[in-house]
């Protein structure tokens, strides 16, 4: 990597510290706000993604109000141990992802501030509410449509992204059999036979495609690929280190493809692909306002699941592929819908042409850019390397 290349990095890692510390205290409650002028509120799980870049910018201010976001949280829990979606609001519940990305924040927040007992009682209500998540009664977590983060587009059934959550909070919590179970789960084949038999039990494994599916449910599935989940699986060690390898070749290989249509811009990974078009069996009538091919859930491309994706590349031992896609991600993120912005960290882009079209100093998008960045520069990746250890 070139000097300039360097010390436009650099100059990104300090304009992302910016963003977190000018977010990190909001009007609700003194809680962070989500982005910089647009969305106020304290969404729970931008904010607890955000744990990643947070934890290893060592920042006291930004763990501070990190500290207050997780006990607002525990406060907030409902009876039965669920997390709601707004930190403030106990009312706003029905996620799938909010409490399992809370025992993973947790998790590393006690890790980080060595206190091993933080929120033991929230923790033990939330491990208990995810255990009654899996319809099976077995492993997998199931989910209703929207209550991920995709609130426009449909996760049914056994969704990739919440069940990788899943399998990492149990390692760090250290239960390694349930864990074990979930990517056993996971390893099987998607079911596409109209005859459910009673004793086979769907998976996520897509026959002939090294990715896993983006969800299943009996004979239904989603075979669209989820860069989210998929990184994801890299990262926890779900996939193996050969499917490691060849999903990150073949993800580079279909986004060149994607170029040469012109469906894709230089530099962008979307987060979802094939893109849903009009007239296909899960393309629905709402789409057309907020989910057109190659926008917002349906193609976009976000900068925070973009640093999953890098720090993925670096766990698979592609270190000259990870900086140069950091390096990608680095000018993607320059850009602001205002255009008066040194660099913009907005929310997504369009895919077509990397128009920034969400909201200018996203956390998420902030926090997991400096993620990237570690896991760039020292060649591991932080928190992940030790759950896939315990694999």
């Amino acid at each position: 990597m070139t000097s300039e290349n360097i010390n436009l990095i650099e100059s990104a890692k300090q304009a992302a510290l910016e963003v977190l510390l000018h977010n990190a205290k909001g009007p609700f409650q003194e809680l962070p706000r989500t982005a910089g002028w647009g969305y106020p509120e304290p969404y729970t799980r931008d904010l607890l993604i955000s744990i990643f870049g947070i934890a290893v910018s060592g920042n006291n201010i930004l763990l501070k109000s990190m500290r207050r976001v997780l006990e607002t949280l525990a406060e907030n829990q409902s009876e039965k141990g669920h997390i709601p979606s707004l930190v403030h609001d106990k009312e706003d519940r029905g996620a799938s992802d909010t409490t399992p990305l809370f025992l993973i924040a947790v998790a590393i927040f006690r890790e980080v501030m060595q206190q091993p007992d933080f929120l033991k009682k929230a923790i033990e209500k939330a491990l208990l509410w995810m255990e009654y998540q899996s319809p099976s009664d077995r492993s997998l977590i199931a989910q209703q449509p929207t209550s991920d983060w995709r609130d426009e587009q449909w996760v049914t059934g056994y969704g990739l992204f919440v069940n990788t959550l899943a399998y990492m909070y149990l390692r760090l919590y250290g239960n390694h059999l349930r864990a074990q179970n979930i990517r056993e789960e996971i390893g099987k084949f998607t079911i596409t036979n109209e005859k459910h038999h009673q004793h086979v039990h769907e998976g996520l494994v897509v026959k002939h495609k090294p990715y896993y599916a983006f969800w299943s449910y009996k004979i239904y599935s989603s075979e669209r690929f989820d860069l989210l989940g998929n990184s994801l699986s890299i990262l926890s060690g779900i996939a193996s280190s050969s499917r490691a390898e060849a999903m990150t070749s073949w993800i580079e290989k279909e986004c060149a493809a994607m170029m040469e249509k012109g469906e894709l811009a230089p530099g962008l990974t979307p987060n979802f692909f094939p893109f849903i078009k009009p007239g296909e069996i899960d393309w629905y009538p709402r789409y057309e306002e907020f989910n057109q091919p190659g926008e917002y859930h349906n193609g976009g491309a976000w900068p925070f699941i973009s640093g999953f994706y890098i720090a993925a590349l670096v766990a698979t031992g592609k270190i000259k592929l990870a900086e140069r896609k950091l390096l990608e991600l680095t000018n993607t993120i320059k850009l602001s819908r205002t255009g008066e912005l040194e660099f913009g960290f907005n929310e997504w882009y369009k895919a077509q042409n990397g128009e920034p079209r969400g909201q200018d100093w996203q956390t998420w998008s902030a926090s997991n850019y400096l993620y990237a960045v570690k896991c760039v520069e020292e060649k591991h990746t932080p928190f992940f390397d030790r759950i896939r250890e315990m694999n």
